[in-house]
């Protein structure tokens, strides 16, 4: 990170220490939380139900602050953890200094950090699902020398009394402006909040999602990330959340990150996109092309994409949206700037043209240092994936490509370059294989590929047996046939599911 960079980082520390986060110390921690007054500190993580929980600490003195932020505190796993009993319940929560970012929500100055649990002898919890995503990116790093980068799209609806004057068009609310858009301004917040927080967001944008329903306006919204370690991915996307969702109480609106709100409307995912650097450079193109080594990461993903539902598509309604034209993917398959399936390949500025100059007659910009941007985006979870294993998954199925025999002849026979939801096409779409259409086939898909994800103790065997048995206590086999023609029930499916993870 340059000087510059540092000098204009919107997170408040970063500026301060004259530092980037990663480098952050605890001696660090306690000055800036001297100089700046800031009074409380909040220890955060993530449980069972991917939501932030969090300690208050009113800071007494510089003694009880070191202390805090060397020891961490205790905390009742078996209130946070299914799998934990309450006859050996305590865990520690210690802080990791890389997350600190001020509260940008309190009345008095307070400073969050994100923590990480370990057990009573001091060793990182195993079942911790970022534990589980750190040790698969170290191993993923080990065995095959690539970084993991990854960024998430974090989709969602605004819920607000409806409004009149320029009502959105249904459906088409895809870049929407205002006054068509009517919350841009809580995008735009959350935004700058986010990046305050330490996320490094690309972009926001009104999405397809818009409709009224009664006295209701439904609005739907994304906010993209930009490239960065998988596991800092991971913990941006858990504080976003937590900032739509406090923006969402401070204006009196709700947000929903759930799959589906209704049925015929566009649902809301949470594509992933990924790449592999190597040395600093993207490894994902190689002559100009999409690199053996990107082509056996997806085939991975591919081979893995059924059981992968189980920790990306985690409730009933998320199968609600896996179904043919609502630009969710239904088949495992991939395919360049292709929305229809699985996993695709986007457009990565590699047209070698000179578009910058085109458009502004007169400038001499030599734009080649800015390709190579090329990742791959995998489709299927929604704001039902428990994060941290979602991103661990893929890792361990990248791996697992980049490992297997015969990668690039299954990524070969999985490439389509057609809509396959197209009539002509069908013949086509039917010979693919299909993505679960439940929670309780999500389940068999997991356990049926549990050795590739408990492969050198990356994912415990117990962890992957009690997700498939939330999952198939669901018992939603066949929901869709069941529900068909019940709107009453869908809704009161719907809102049963509303605030997911």
């Amino acid at each position: 990170m340059c000087e510059q960079d540092i000098l204009l980082n919107p997170n408040e520390l970063v500026s301060f220490l004259k530092k980037p986060a990663y480098r952050f110390t605890r001696d660090d921690i306690i000055r800036f939380i001297e100089e700046k007054g800031i009074e409380m500190l909040n220890l955060r993580y993530v449980a069972e139900d991917g939501k932030l929980k969090t300690l208050n600490f009113v800071i007494s003195g510089r003694d009880h602050l070191e202390t805090v932020l060397t020891q961490g505190e205790r905390v009742d796993g078996s209130s946070l953890f299914s799998f934990i009993e309450a006859g050996s319940s305590d865990l520690y929560v210690v802080p990791r200094f890389r997350t600190a970012f001020v509260n940008p929500f309190t009345d008095v100055p307070t400073l969050d950090i994100l923590c990480s649990f370990y057990n009573s002898e001091g060793n990182p919890l195993e079942s911790d699902p970022r534990y589980i995503l750190r040790k698969a990116h170290r191993d993923f790093t080990k065995k095959t020398g690539y970084r993991f980068l990854a960024l998430g799209e974090l989709e969602y609806y605004v819920n607000s009394p409806r409004h009149d004057f320029f009502p959105p068009v249904d459906q088409k609310g895809y870049h929407a402006s205002e006054p068509y858009a009517k919350f841009e301004k809580l995008r735009s917040h959350a935004l700058l909040l986010i990046a305050k927080a330490g996320g490094r967001t690309k972009y926001g944008h009104a999405e397809v999602g818009s409709f009224t329903r009664d006295n209701e306006l439904f609005e739907q919204h994304e906010i993209e990330f930009l490239p960065c370690d998988v596991e800092d991915a991971a913990d941006q996307l858990i504080t976003a959340k937590w900032i739509l969702r406090m923006l969402a109480f401070k204006y009196g609106v709700e947000i929903s990150f759930a799959p589906k709100i209704t049925v015929g409307k566009a649902g809301s995912g949470m594509h992933v996109h990924a790449m592999l650097e190597k040395g600093g450079v993207n490894a994902m193109i190689q002559n100009g092309m999409l690199s053996d080594a990107a082509k056996k990461m997806i085939a991975g993903w591919l081979d893995c994409a059924p059981a992968l539902t189980a920790f990306g598509n985690t409730i009933p309604t998320s199968y609600l949206r896996l179904v043919p034209h609502q630009e969710a993917p239904t088949s495992i398959c991939w395919g360049d700037r292709n929305r229809s399936v699985l996993v695709r390949v986007p457009l990565g500025w590699l047209g070698g043209n000179d578009m910058i100059n085109d458009a502004n007659p007169g400038e001499k910009i030599d734009s080649s240092a800015y390709g190579g941007k090329q990742t791959v985006e995998f489709r299927s979870p929604d704001g039902s994936a428990d994060i941290y294993m979602l991103m661990a998954g893929l890792v361990v199925a990248a791996r697992h490509g980049l490992e297997m025999k015969g990668a690039l002849e299954l990524a070969g026979d999985l490439y389509v370059d057609v809509n396959i939801f197209r009539e002509e096409h069908k013949e086509r779409y039917a010979k693919l294989e299909k993505l679960p259409a439940s929670c309780w086939d999500s389940a068999a898909a997991l356990e049926a590929k549990m050795p590739v994800f408990e492969k050198d103790g990356v994912f415990p065997s117990g962890v992957l047996r009690n997700i498939a048995e939330r999952l198939r206590a669901y018992d939603d086999s066949n929901l869709s046939e069941r529900l068909y023609g019940n709107n009453e029930a869908i809704r009161d499916l719907v809102l049963k599911y509303i605030h997911c993870m």
